[in-house]
């Protein structure tokens, strides 16, 4: 079962096999960085089009704007949103779908003969380019629990950053060539062929999600999604690029609509069940939060640079708009190898300080350029921000994928990117501000001291991070990303794909006595135990890695008892009619498993795994709550009529039905014990720290192949 604290929908993580050869190899991550880089792409690639397509529609080229502030919109408000669909949904449905959605637009794009066509397909472009990045984050750490990895390999990760960050400098260049050869409406087609090699790879080189899509009701949908958190969410944010977009003049009406809106989207997300945006954990988990500020700010410097210099290069210096992409070129390339750079090291607050110091330096360096530097000189200075923008985009990344709790990754994931677009909207209003009067060496130097001043802000919140160092500490410990998690101890079972175990010491080593520390030979009498496999259904494996491996060992125990005439009592999640019109509403975990109906019995989805077969001297209990003493069986009445006074657990979640039962037997003085190889939580860190902290001091941490000497043992 669930955790009592996890309120959402079992998370859908595991895939239908183990795949052969290297699990992160081309076919796997090429869909996910193609579809991840059509975002940035459309981002800058529009820029080199806005006059031709002012000429052929016969309006002011002011008016074009709108086709880059409707995409940035529609992809801040999405990316977030996309990420908590792929959570709810599945991660592979929502990439399809919106990679299909990028077609569809580039179709309507090609064929647009008005600007309100044309703005309609940037909506759609951003709306379905926008489930590119949380998606594929999710896939990437669905793929490393599935084979078994304590981490995806560093460059999987990196390569993300790579194709996003380094397509946004060479975007221009690239968009000059295309505009020049082919016209304006190449700037959509060419989404047409990208998608359509995109999906092609994501259908046949990305696993289905595993689950059925259970929508549930309007309203029990609604309320898992949190559809008024977004909305709330997207008309703050709305409000926030009016504001921004109206600089240097003050739009007061759209900074009060901006703080009201946000004060009641604090409210609501304070009072929902399954927040869209969680502002307790924004609070409580002050890293993830740092982490969107130095990212947002980051690349806000990192903005300020790529369009207002690419104006100063045009008006000051005369360049063509394709000429001032292709200075920008060594910016592209060099985000990509410090972004390579970076994504091979496990480490994070020196490359982020380094970011830090960069962006200071660059900053620095603008303040003495003119309309007499040197154009090598020009380069010079952007290829710094480059090596700033390939370091902050991969080690931020990496924190957040550290920090952000396993079942929210998508959201965010889409966060992060949300913060990058608000830096990047920001950026324009700093360019626009300063040039207000007109592009000159004076509006630069202006744009150069508000950078300084940001990349100042970064270097502070950077060097007074202890969380990163802590981080770093943590996990120069753990095995390298990528590699197999063999756990702490070898096991003594055949190598096979599982959960990354707890340490196990020696079964004589884990009897001490904690008050004398004296050493016992732990035994138990098999006929006065009982083996409670605790929520081995479908409705609850779909959610814990390697559903298949801790099945497998739970059917070994299984075969241990019947073996040596242990009971058996297998405990089962389901409610009836009427269990479900009992639950209160304030109880988070199970109001929501009501709306949605995932735990209504007489399913296949809530019967006990058909390879767990029960047989008639059995007891099988239905519970309705997370406890296996809560359940419409007496259990411990039962349990007394067995004389049974030791307990053998084995169970699906470690923080769920586990965690409740174990403390609520160890305080009826039953003696435990806990197969750790044989129980499962959809977030591994959390089923070790409760295997080495919590568990010992009331239960004996055993492995399936201990049975048989314990049984000896009391012969």
């Amino acid at each position: 079962m669930p955790s009592a604290g996890d309120t959402r929908t079992p998370e859908r993580i595991s895939e239908a096999g183990a795949p052969r050869g290297n699990p992160f190899g081309a076919r796997f991550v090429a869909p996910l960085y193609l579809g991840a880089s059509l975002n940035p792409v459309n981002s800058s690639i529009i820029a080199t089009a806005l006059v031709a397509i002012a000429a052929a529609l016969h309006i002011p080229v002011g008016d074009t704007a709108i086709l880059i502030s409707s995409l940035y919109l529609t992809s801040a408000l999405a990316q977030p949103a996309a990420g908590r669909l792929a959570e709810e949904f599945g991660p592979r449905r929502i990439f399809v779908a919106g990679i299909t959605l990028v077609l569809v637009a580039g179709i309507v794009g090609s064929l647009a003969h008005s600007l309100t066509a044309l703005i309609v397909a940037r909506v759609l472009i951003g709306a379905g380019t926008s489930a590119g990045y949380p998606a594929a984050m999710l896939l990437i750490r669905r793929r490393a629990e599935q084979t078994g990895h304590a981490a995806p390999p560093r460059e999987v990760l990196g390569g993300l950053s790579i194709t996003g960050a380094a397509t946004v400098a060479v975007g221009p260049a690239i968009g000059g060539l295309l505009i020049g050869g082919a016209g304006w409406r190449a700037a959509f087609w060419i989404n047409i062929p990208v998608a359509a090699v995109a999906l092609f790879l994501a259908l046949t080189g990305i696993a289905r999600d595993p689950d059925p899509v259970r929508f549930g009701s309007p309203r029990a949908l609604a309320s898992r999604i949190d559809l008024l958190g977004m909305l709330g969410f997207g008309g703050s944010l709305t409000a926030l690029m009016i504001f921004l977009d109206a600089l240097p003049r003050l739009d007061w009406p759209a900074l009060a609509a901006t703080l009201v809106l946000a004060a009641a989207l604090a409210g609501w997300e304070l009072r929902a069940a399954q927040p869209f945006l969680d502002v307790r954990l924004l609070v409580a988990n002050g890293a993830l939060t740092r982490t969107y500020l130095r990212n947002g700010l980051t690349l806000m410097g990192t903005y300020v640079i790529l369009y207002g210099l690419t104006q100063w290069l045009e008006v000051a210096r005369g360049l063509s708009a394709y000429q001032a992409g292709l200075m920008l070129m060594p910016m592209g390339v060099l985000t990509a190898l410090a972004a390579r750079v970076v994504s091979r090291r496990a480490a994070v607050r020196w490359p982020l300080i380094a970011c830090a110091v960069l962006l200071l330096v660059g900053a620095m360096a603008t303040l003495f350029v003119g309309s007499g530097t040197p154009i090598a000189a020009v380069i010079c200075v952007t290829a710094v921000f480059g090596l700033t923008s390939g370091a902050g985009t991969v080690a931020n990344q990496t924190v957040l994928y550290q920090e952000a709790p396993a079942a929210a990754l998508g959201t965010a994931s889409g966060l992060l990117r949300t913060f990058g677009y608000i830096g990047s909207i920001a950026s324009a209003a700093i360019t626009g501000t300063a040039f207000h009067r007109g592009v000159s060496d004076s509006g630069l130097h202006s744009i150069a001291w508000v950078l300084v001043a940001i990349s100042a802000l970064v270097l502070v919140m950077t060097v007074l991070d202890r969380q990163l160092a802590r981080a770093d500490r943590h996990h120069t410990d753990q095995p390298p990303a990528g590699a197999r998690d063999p756990g702490p101890a070898p096991s003594t079972e055949p190598t096979r794909t599982e959960l990354p175990r707890t340490e196990l010491p020696s079964t004589e080593s884990r009897s001490a006595d904690m008050t004398t520390g004296t050493h016992t030979t732990p035994a138990l009498d098999p006929a006065r135990t009982a083996l409670l496999l605790m929520d081995f259904q479908p409705v609850v494996l779909g959610a814990v890695p390697d559903p298949q491996g801790v099945l497998a060992r739970a059917g070994e125990a299984l075969a241990w008892a019947r073996a040596h005439g242990t009971h058996v009592v297998f405990v089962r999640v389901a409610l009836a009619d009427k269990d479900a019109a009992a639950v209160p509403a304030h109880n988070k975990t199970f109001s929501q498993a009501v709306a949605a109906g995932y735990l209504t019995d007489g399913t296949a989805a809530t019967a006990v795994h058909e390879s767990l077969k029960a047989e008639e001297d059995d007891l099988t209990v239905r519970k309705t709550r997370i406890s296996a003493f809560a359940s419409d069986t007496d259990l411990r009445a039962e349990l007394r009529a067995r004389n049974v006074d030791t307990l053998i657990l084995a169970g699906l979640s470690t923080s769920g039905v586990v965690l409740t039962t174990l403390r609520q037997a160890a305080d009826e003085d039953y003696r435990l014990f806990l197969l750790a190889d044989a129980t499962a939580d959809p977030d591994p860190e959390v089923h070790r720290v409760l295997m080495e902290k919590v568990f010992p001091h009331q239960a004996e941490i055993i492995s399936t192949a201990d049975l048989a000497a314990l049984s000896t043992a009391a012969q």
